[in-house]
């Protein structure tokens, strides 16, 4: 048994880049679309003298059909996201003729953490929405004392010889 699973919660470091890959020359709509981007997590500490120190990491996001359209459309750099999915490395020959490799997340759950502003037109970052103004307060109303099951103690059946506690023990 094998498990490969990353979750992360961090920040867009820049717009995605989306790209379409040809399957089916027959069929343009069977065309796979992929986005990528590099994704932030910190993590901040203290030393022993008590100074704060952030470490950043970068990761290498990938993200396939359904979810690069949900890249393409909401995900900007400064995104704050929640992402699941798997470590995958690939090597590949760059143009200097050197043999590289690289790892990758490959997402399989995308979640957008951010809200929109009011008035934004899809571009640019998403914030918490304010919080909702307070209502007027309103004439409170007294609640009605209601019978509880636990105000009055079960009675047996009449013609029983059960005890009159309702404990199990």
């Amino acid at each position: 048994m094998s498990l490969n699973k990353v979750m992360l919660i961090g920040n867009v470091g820049k717009d995605p880049s989306v790209r379409y890959l040809e399957s089916n020359p027959q069929n343009p709509q069977a065309n796979a679309k992929v986005a990528s981007f590099p994704l932030a997590t910190s993590e901040r500490y203290r030393d022993r003298n008590g100074e704060v120190h952030e470490n950043t990491e970068w990761h290498n996001i990938v993200a396939w059909r359904g979810n690069a359209d949900v890249c393409e459309k909401y995900v900007h750099k400064g995104t704050k996201l929640f992402i699941e999915g798997r470590l995958r490395t690939r090597n590949y020959t760059g143009q200097d003729g050197v043999q590289r490799y690289t790892t990758e997340i490959v997402v399989d759950t995308l979640e957008l953490l951010d809200r929109r502003q009011e008035g934004q037109d899809g571009q640019g970052a998403y914030q918490a929405q304010p919080a909702q103004p307070q209502a007027a307060p309103q004439q409170r109303v007294q609640p009605q004392p209601s019978q509880s099951p636990y105000q009055n103690p079960v009675q047996p059946a009449a013609g029983t010889d059960a005890p009159t506690d309702d404990l199990p023990f």
